[in-house]
């Protein structure tokens, strides 16, 4: 197969089923000939956000860890580890720390930095139960990917990571998207959820044939 197919991936660091579906990804990207690009959606931007839609912190973390329950089930690795989050004290962290890291990832190392600090902040707060709302967790997990720390929190800190999630955010409206994980497909087809890779599989293989 020799023409690339673009598949675009909308995601949030704190969603469970972008961190089921990323291996999957992963995988389908080694069988066809795939040109990923990466971009954030955050399902809760700020605190005033999560409150807003969840009446308490508390309540949200209750909410969000019941998510978690279907996910850890779907999951084909078995990593997502509800019951030690529960056991966290520290509030359950909103979207927008871990996805400007993201973006200050990808200024080092281009599109497979970002992927790979995505996959490991992901692990970090699903697996390990680590406070990914926390600058000084996020420089870590950037350091524990091979990344520059001093360099990291420079990126981290400038006011054009929040332009490029405000552009990520404005694609996805133009795609009508509005949950994560959500994959767009060389520009027209919008496949939203995170597909088994059996179902991803033969999707790709139907676009294959278009191209």
């Amino acid at each position: 197969m020799s023409k690339k197919i673009r598949v675009d991936f909308f995601h949030d660091v704190i969603c469970g089923w972008c961190y089921v579906l990323s291996p999957r990804l992963r995988q389908l990207a080694k069988e066809f000939n795939l040109n990923i690009h990466h971009h954030a959606f955050a399902l809760s931007a700020s605190r005033e956000e999560m409150l807003g839609k969840f009446g308490s912190m508390k309540q949200a973390k209750q909410i969000i860890l019941g998510h978690w329950e279907q996910c850890a089930r779907a999951d084909d690795k078995k990593r997502v580890n509800v019951e030690g989050m529960h056991q966290q004290t520290f509030e359950y962290p909103f979207s927008t720390p871990g996805l400007v890291a993201c973006k200050a990832a990808e200024q080092q190392g281009g599109s497979s930095a970002y992927w790979d600090y995505f996959d490991a902040v992901t692990h970090a707060h699903m697996s390990e139960n680590r406070n990914i709302g926390d600058v000084d967790e996020l420089t870590e997990i950037a350091g524990e990917v091979g990344l520059n720390k001093a360099r990291f929190l420079e990126d981290f800190a400038s006011p054009e990571r929040q332009a490029e999630i405000q552009r990520d955010r404005k694609l996805a409206q133009e795609y009508g998207i509005t949950s994560t994980p959500t994959l767009v497909i060389n520009k027209g087809w919008v496949v939203p959820g995170a597909l088994d890779i059996n179902a991803l599989r033969k999707t790709l293989k139907e676009v294959a044939t278009k191209v």
